[in-house]
């Protein structure tokens, strides 16, 4: 039994919970939020947080345990999903790895982000999305007017599933034509979920009936880069429609014959 000790007892109940169902072949291994609190109990480990951010943990911050990891087939991977309210399931998917490719050009953009910003930003996610917000990097990347509509939006999907989307805005093109444009932020270390995506997607749909889907993940890359990708769901699996990179710099910087580095 792994040490369940701090972060250790969020993974020591994701493991009693998986290979509870788990049998050699299983593709789907559903499970619910009762299960959540039978293993802390079988385990003596008292969860003081909600329930659900055991599940949440591993559907967006960090990775399954090595026990699970070690069941996945050649070039497939075990992911979470929500599948209604308070239920879940463990389903395993072709490997889909979202990350910046690294040659590709890096266009200078001049820095508009207001330094009290950077200077009290609480985390990586949190500054890179207020450094998208004031350099309007949306609008430079997708080539739309937009306007941040919320951040940290969390909404309950028609099947019950909660999910939280990191900002979304709405576009405008040259023609009037609107659009919803789910953005999710991974500080450097962070891979690009391609859960969230699907979710950021579905969510979209649901609430913005009629209205096009423009999905963005933004990530810092090394050397004070950020890359920028527009992702789209094709053959039930998330695919790069576009992927630039940007990095901001003092306007002097900045001149007609170099904006590009």
């Amino acid at each position: 039994m792994p040490n369940a000790a701090g972060e250790n007892r969020y993974q020591a109940i994701i493991e009693k919970i998986f290979f509870d169902h788990y049998f050699e072949g299983a593709s789907e291994l559903p499970f619910n939020r009762e299960e959540i609190l039978s293993a802390a109990h079988t385990l003596k480990i008292e969860l003081t947080k909600n329930p659900g951010d055991v599940v949440y943990s591993f559907r967006y911050r960090r990775p399954l345990p090595e026990r699970i990891l070690s069941t996945q087939p050649e070039g497939m991977e075990w992911i979470i999903e929500g599948v209604g309210r308070a239920r879940y399931v463990f389903r395993l998917v072709k490997l889909n790895r979202i990350q910046p490719r690294q040659e590709l050009v890096t266009r200078k953009i001049p820095d508009a982000t207001p330094e009290i910003i950077s200077a009290y930003a609480l985390n990586d996610e949190q500054a890179l999305l207020a450094i998208v917000r004031y350099n309007r990097l949306i609008d430079i990347f997708l080539g739309l007017t937009t306007y941040s509509l919320q951040n940290h939006l969390r909404t309950t999907l028609r099947h019950g599933s909660q999910i939280e989307i990191d900002e979304i805005y709405i576009g405008l093109d040259r023609q009037g034509h609107h659009y919803v444009i789910p953005v999710q932020a991974k500080g450097g270390n962070d891979q690009i979920s391609v859960v969230q995506t699907r979710q950021d997607i579905q969510c979209c749909a649901e609430k913005f009936e009629g209205i096009v889907c423009r999905a963005v993940s933004a990530q810092f890359m090394d050397g004070n880069r950020i890359a920028l990708f527009e992702l789209a769901v094709e053959s039930d699996e998330v695919k790069v429609v576009d992927e630039r990179h940007y990095i901001l710099v003092p306007a002097s910087e900045i001149n007609d014959k170099k904006t590009i580095s």
